[in-house]
C-alpha cells in the first residue's frame, strides 16, 4: 500500500519526502526493520529510538516517523507527530485495515475482576455457539491456541495483528482486558469498542513505572467511557460520579446494593453442595434471568452481573447464557478443581495480604468443616507480603500449610520461616511442607469430610522459578494427580 493511504486518521506534518511511497508494514523495534517498513521513532524511559535512525535507514527503511525534530538523511520519507505511540496505533490499525471492526468488541477495565468478568463473558458466548477471540492476563486466545504477552494489554500492533487474525479464523465477538497502562502507553488509541465495561476502582499500580497518584490512575480507568458506544459502570463504587462525569458513550449501570441502576442482583444465595459450589442470585431491572454461577465469593455475583448486563444487549437466548455461567471455569481465579463430599479444592490467585483476606472471607460464607489454606511467599519480594499473608491465614484459616512459591534466588525455607514469624503470632494451626507437590497432596489425602482447601498465589501459572530458570508445574494438575489417585480413592 501507499503510506498516504495509511495517514487519513493521523495528525502530521511532512518534513520531506514523497507520501505515495510503497509501505508494507510498520515497527518500532530497530531489529525488525528492512525494506518496506515504517520506523516509527519513540521515546522511552531508557531508549531514544531516534538515535537508531542511521542504523535503520541501512537496513532499507525509507519512511520515518518522529515525535523529536532530528537532521535526517537525503533519500526518506520523514514526518512528524506530537506522540509516536498514539501514532504506532493509528498505523498499526491501518496496517492490518482495522480488522476490530470486522467484530464486536468488548472492553473491560478496573482494579479487580477483570480476568474473571472477560472469562465470562467468553464462556457465555461460546456457549451461545459463537466463536470469540480473547486478550488479556492469559494472553492472546484464539480457539485453542493460546499466546503469552508481556502485557495484560499488548502493545498497539500486537493488539492489531492479534484482532486480524481472529477475524480471518472467523472469531464474530472478541473480549478484552483494557488496563490503565494500555490508555496511558496508548496503546488502544483509535480504538472505539462496541461495549465498555468498568467493574470498579481502588488504589493500585501506583509508584515508579506505573501511576503518580491515585487520581492520575482514575483518570486512565476512566477513558474507557471515551472510546466505547455503550458504557457499563458498577454503580456500588464509591468513585462512579468522578469515572463517568466525561463520559461520551450511552452509559448504563449495574449494583448490588443500590436501587435505581440499569441492572441489580438481587436473592443472593450461597450454594455449597457435592457437585456444586457457587451463587444463585436474580438479574432484575433492564434484564431479568435468574442464573447459578460456579465460582464462589459475593465478588463473583458482581462479576458476573457486569458479564450479564454487556450480554443483555446482543439478543442472545436467555437458556444459553444460564448454562455458560453455571458451566463455567476461569483459570486458577476462584476456580473449583475438585468436589466431592469429602472435600472441595480451590485454586486461586492471590498473592498479597487483600486478596487473601478477600478470599478466605468469602469461603468462610460457605461454612466449610474446615477452611485448610495452602501458600507461600515469592522470592525477591517485599518480606512485608510475607508477614502480613501469614498474620491473613493465622487468623482466617483453622489449618494452613506453609511451602514454597517462586522462591525466585531466595531459599525456600528462608521464606517460610519470614511467614512462621507472623503466623506464629496468632492462634491459627500450621505445618510447613517446603516441596509445594508434597503439600498439595498432604492437604488433600488428610482432608476430612467437609473440608474446603484453597492452594493460593500461583492461579493460572504453570511453572516454578527457581535460580533464575523456570520449571514446569500446575497446582490444578497436581490436585488431579491427587484425587484420581488409588491412594486418595481407597483412602
Amino acid at each position: 500500500m501507499k503510506f498516504s493511504q495509511w495517514l487519513k486518521n493521523l495528525e502530521y506534518e511532512l518534513l520531506q519526502g514523497n507520501l505515495d511511497v510503497e509501505v508494507e508494514d510498520v515497527v518500532y523495534d530497530s531489529r525488525k526493520a528492512r525494506s518496506g517498513t515504517v520506523f516509527v521513532c519513540t521515546v522511552g524511559t531508557r531508549v531514544d529510538s531516534h538515535d537508531f535512525i542511521p542504523e535503520v535507514v541501512e537496513k532499507g527503511v525509507t519512511v520515518l516517523v518522529l515525535e523529536r525534530r532530528v537532521s535526517l538523511p537525503e533519500g526518506v520519507t520523514a514526518i512528524f507527530v506530537h506522540n509516536a505511540r498514539e501514532a504506532l496505533a493509528v498505523l498499526s490499525a491501518a496496517r492490518f485495515d482495522y480488522p476490530a471492526k470486522r467484530m464486536v468488541t468488548i472492553g473491560v477495565t478496573g482494579t479487580k475482576g477483570k480476568t474473571t468478568t472477560t472469562h465470562m463473558i467468553k464462556a457465555i458466548l461460546e456457549a451461545c455457539g459463537k466463536k470469540v477471540g480473547m486478550i488479556g492476563t492469559t494472553g492472546i486466545v484464539i480457539g485453542e491456541k493460546v499466546t503469552p504477552t508481556a502485557n495484560t494489554t499488548p502493545e498497539s500492533y500486537q493488539l492489531h495483528e492479534a484482532f486480524y487474525q481472529m477475524a480471518e479464523e472467523g472469531c464474530e465477538y472478541m473480549v478484552m482486558e483494557v488496563s490503565s497502562q494500555a490508555f496511558k502507553m496508548h496503546r488502544v488509541e483509535g480504538l472505539v469498542f462496541d461495549y465498555g465495561l468498568f467493574t470498579n476502582i481502588s488504589p493500585d499500580h501506583i509508584g515508579p513505572d506505573e501511576h503518580e497518584n491515585f487520581e492520575e490512575y482514575l483518570f486512565y480507568k476512566s477513558k474507557i467511557f471515551q472510546c466505547c458506544e455503550v458504557g457499563i459502570m458498577n454503580g456500588d463504587d464509591e468513585h462512579y460520579d468522578e469515572v463517568v462525569k466525561d463520559a461520551a458513550c450511552r452509559l448504563y449501570s449495574f449494583s448490588l446494593d443500590k436501587a435505581g441502576t440499569s441492572f441489580k442482583a438481587e436473592n443472593i444465595r450461597y450454594v455449597a453442595q457435592s457437585d456444586f459450589v457457587g451463587l444463585e442470585f436474580d438479574v432484575k431491572g433492564a434484564y431479568e434471568l435468574a442464573v447459578r454461577v460456579n465460582i464462589p465469593g459475593r465478588f463473583n455475583v458482581a462479576n458476573a452481573l457486569a458479564a450479564v448486563s454487556v450480554l443483555s444487549f446482543l439478543n442472545l437466548p436467555k437458556e444459553k447464557i444460564c448454562h455458560g455461567l453455571e458451566h463455567l471455569s476461569v483459570n486458577g481465579r476462584m476456580e473449583i478443581v475438585y468436589s466431592s463430599e469429602r472435600c472441595t479444592v480451590i485454586v486461586d490467585y492471590a498473592h498479597n495480604a487483600v486478596s487473601m483476606e478477600s478470599l478466605l472471607k468469602t469461603l468462610r460464607d460457605y461454612k466449610p468443616r474446615r477452611l485448610v489454606c495452602v501458600f507461600g511467599c515469592g522470592g525477591n519480594r517485599s518480606k512485608d507480603r510475607r508477614y502480613s499473608m501469614g498474620d491473613s491465614a493465622g487468623r482466617l484459616a483453622d489449618f494452613t500449610i506453609l511451602t514454597a512459591d517462586n522462591s525466585r534466588f531466595e531459599k525456600t525455607e528462608d521464606i517460610i520461616a519470614d511467614i512462621r514469624s507472623s503466623i506464629s503470632k496468632t492462634e491459627g494451626t500450621f505445618i510447613e511442607i517446603p516441596d509445594r507437590r508434597e503439600a498439595i497432596r498432604y492437604s488433600i489425602l488428610h482432608a476430612q469430610p467437609g473440608d474446603m482447601i484453597a492452594v493460593i498465589g500461583k492461579g493460572h501459572e504453570d511453572y516454578q522459578e527457581v535460580n533464575g530458570e523456570r520449571h514446569h508445574f500446575s497446582d490444578r494438575e497436581e490436585i488431579l494427580n491427587v484425587v484420581e489417585s488409588s491412594e486418595f480413592i481407597n483412602r
